[in-house]
């Protein structure tokens, strides 16, 4: 690896100028897109304003960080398109008056989106009991025998799953 991946970035400005061609490189050979290379660029570079001076002070291996936000930019952006996609086919199959509008169509779509966000913070086990319960509507005795978990178990998981999904944003201990 080059001795520049290794060394101090000293702010912010260095950093971009030093990486944002090569990033920006690698994300349309990974991407295929242009338009969306260059969107995770700045979203990452954006990502990387939010943190203390101090902090970007210190990484010492710039591009491995570059690389890490980008990936998890580039997964948030193919699960919201994977979700809008199945929000639009499900939009298809309406009759035409009953079809919602542009700004109504936004505005549940970035509701789905925060909601997959959500629930893809949750442990596997408490995910699916939540979405038996509330997708399936089994009973939370159904839903133990389903999972192998006691009934007590089922209803804490549901429990837990509706407070940090729909009231904290923020994941339990």
């Amino acid at each position: 690896m080059p001795a520049a991946d290794r060394a101090p970035v000293p702010d912010i400005a260095t950093l971009y100028t030093d990486h944002h061609g090569w990033l920006l490189g690698w994300l349309r050979r990974r991407l295929g897109n242009a338009f969306d290379a260059a969107d995770l660029t700045q979203d990452t570079y954006v990502r990387l304003l939010g943190r203390e001076e101090g902090e970007i002070r210190a990484i010492r291996e710039p591009r491995a960080l570059l690389m890490t936000i980008a990936q998890g930019l580039a997964a948030n952006l193919y699960r919201k398109r994977c979700v809008e996609q199945a929000y639009l086919d499900a939009l298809a199959l309406l009759p035409g008056p009953v079809a919602a509008s542009a700004e109504h169509r936004a505005i549940v779509l970035e509701t789905l989106v925060e909601v997959d966000r959500l629930l893809g913070q949750l442990p596997l086990p408490v995910r699916q009991a939540f979405l038996l319960s509330q997708i399936d509507g089994m009973k939370q005795a159904d839903i133990a025998a389903e999972l192998g978990l006691s009934v007590p178990t089922v209803r804490r998981h549901i429990a837990r799953a509706v407070v940090q999904v729909c009231f904290l944003d923020e994941p339990l201990p």
